[in-house]
């Protein structure tokens, strides 16, 4: 009796689980399923009140089941998908008798603990990094892609935190571009040609008043193999606001001057600026960016107005300047250079 029971409980190693650890619909006619590495089982229903159609066309239908174009065994108008570790994912259609088209079915799994390589790299603690131009409320979220993993973007969601329930998001006519409503925001997001990043804009955000509520911004991507990945990032537009290149000039031999990038926010008085100045003295090659690990040697920011000044020493080759939001610890801009022509240089000695 013993040994009846040890070859039973031998020839069942796995419990199968009647359900993943958690369904939900990523859009319609997609269905994604988290899973844990155990084994587990996932129902999938070709039609939604199978009796009304079969009354309605008085026929008995047998209805089968296609994955991925293959015919399966199952018959009826449930299927159990199986499920085990990654997979289980794919493209799952139900036929009547005679081969016409029910419904269609994608199933992606997203793999809630798992030690695999991630579809994208991670940046330094991130692996969405974003920025904005200005307080407009457009802005931008890149990523790198792990090179053995193709992957493309499946899905974008963007709120404002307070609205984590409250948010409805769809597709805009593409699988390219989304629109996300809620009470405090309506997001529009657009995924960039090159699929490195998206675009987005808060139609609501009112660049003047105080940002009380962070954008949180998530970002669902999948594989060729139906496995899917999501990535999130919180923040406030303060915190991730880059101005772009100031534009760097000369005014006569002795000074230069800078001004605010187009791109800024307006008025200047409302949104300053504070500025990093640098003067390289020596090692500048034809090709050389002078301002690569340049350690600045002055801060300033201005008055009201958008052009800035700045009297050079007789020994600098080159002036590099970079520009931050005044008001908040944010991100510093690229630097932008002036070199300083032989000729200028001579003429600012003999002065």
């Amino acid at each position: 009796m013993k040994l009846f029971v040890f070859i039973i409980v031998c020839a069942f190693p796995h419990v199968i689980s009647p359900n993943p650890l958690r369904h939900w619909t990523l859009l319609p006619n997609i269905l994604v399923v988290d899973v844990d590495g155990s084994l587990s089982q996932q129902p999938l229903s070709c039609l939604e009140f199978p009796d009304e159609l079969l009354r309605r066309t008085n026929e008995n239908q047998d209805i089968f089941w296609r994955k991925k174009g293959v015919e399966e065994a199952q018959r009826g108008n449930s299927y159990l998908v199986r499920l085990l570790e990654s997979s289980g994912g794919g493209n799952y259609t139900c036929h009547s008798k005679d081969g016409s088209l029910l419904n269609h079915t994608e199933v992606l799994i997203r793999q809630v603990e798992t030690t695999r390589r991630r579809i994208l790299v991670r940046m330094g603690q991130d692996y969405l990094k974003c920025s904005a131009q200005n307080y407009n409320g457009e802005f931008h979220c890149s990523w790198t892609w792990h090179s053995s993993r193709v992957g493309k973007v499946a899905f974008v969601k963007a709120r404002r935190a307070s609205d984590e329930n409250y948010t409805s998001c769809s597709m805009d006519g593409s699988d390219q571009r989304w629109i996300c409503s809620a009470a405090h925001s309506n997001f529009s997001c657009s995924v960039d040609d090159d699929g490195h990043g998206i675009s987005c804009r808060d139609e609501q955000h009112c660049p003047y008043a105080e940002e009380n509520q962070q954008i949180f911004i998530t970002v669902h991507m999948r594989t060729e193999h139906f496995l899917l990945e999501s990535y999130s990032k919180l923040f406030f537009l303060s915190e991730i606001v880059k101005p772009d290149k100031v534009r760097i000039g000369k005014v006569n031999t002795t000074v230069v001057q800078w001004s605010y990038p187009s791109s800024w926010s307006r008025p200047y008085s409302y949104f300053p600026l504070t500025f990093q100045i640098t003067q390289i003295w020596s090692g500048i090659r034809k090709f050389d960016n002078p301002c690569t690990d340049s350690n600045p040697s002055k801060t300033l920011t201005n008055d009201v107005t958008d052009i800035c000044q700045f009297k050079v020493k007789h020994k600098a080759k080159a002036v590099c300047v970079r520009a931050k939001d005044a008001l908040c610890n944010s991100q510093w801009s690229e630097w932008s250079h002036l070199r300083l022509s032989e000729k200028l240089k001579v003429r600012i000695m003999k002065k």
